[in-house]
């Protein structure tokens, strides 16, 4: 089956250049000058990816993904000129999934386009490793077949790149990871890791299961080295 990307640019030459690299590797690309374009082609079509620029006319990017997001949980990648922490930390929050700053090489978009992609379908499966389908302890649920988290028994909702990290660090308990290596695993592209994206998705996912996100239980820090599963399945 085709993969269909949504591409939001209101600078021609971008979406030229980016439809012309992601076309040469088999996507069909619908290319939408604003925001408003942009969720009227979405609501039409069952798109694979999002890829969209913040600073457009009318709505801005951020707008857009929080009404997409409300949605789907399609992967979203930023392409913006904004290259300030907290203008990334924004959009990762708002559920992003990944952030490209202008000028970037077409050939690292396509590649974090193709490594986005392959993550997402492989949340369809079972995990690879994950022996038995239910993790729980007296507040934490985790129905690894379904791909569903509950918390003091309420189903809590967890956007696709913080589920393949708690699932990543669940099926391997007693491993610390660092920053660079959940990166590679979870949005597979190693040649340009940012330390902020992952730390973000981990602020988020400690938000949704721990009970003092300050004082984590579950998804914790090991100082100089990275982040482990604390909890023994």
């Amino acid at each position: 089956m085709e993969t269909t990307i949504l591409l939001i640019e209101d600078d021609p030459d971008i979406c030229e250049l980016v439809a012309l690299y992601l076309r040469k590797e088999g996507f069909r690309i619908d290319i939408a000058a604003n925001a408003e374009q942009g969720l009227n082609l979405f609501q039409r079509t069952p798109y694979d990816m999002l890829i969209t620029d913040i600073m457009l006319p009318g709505m801005d990017g951020m707008k857009l993904v929080q009404t997409v997001r409300d949605r789907s949980d399609l992967p979203i990648i930023f392409i913006t000129s904004k290259k300030e922490p907290r203008d990334i930390v924004a959009g990762l929050n708002l559920g992003g999934d990944d952030y490209v700053t202008k000028p970037f090489e077409p050939e690292v978009l396509v590649a974090r386009v193709q490594a986005g992609l392959r993550r997402q379908r492989s949340t369809g499966g079972k995990p690879g490793g994950l022996a038995d389908d239910i993790w729980k302890d007296g507040w934490l649920t985790i129905r690894k077949k379904r791909l569903e988290v509950f918390v003091d028994n309420k189903p809590v909702s967890i956007p696709a790149k913080e589920l393949q990290l708690l699932l990543h660090l669940l099926e391997h308990p007693r491993q610390v990871f660092s920053v660079n290596q959940l990166y590679e695993t979870i949005w597979g592209w190693d040649g340009t890791s940012d330390d902020r994206t992952v730390m973000v998705h981990i602020h988020n996912l400690r938000k949704k299961i721990e009970k003092d996100p300050a004082h984590p239980r579950y998804i914790v820090t090991i100082r100089g080295f990275g982040y482990k599963f604390g909890v023994e399945p």
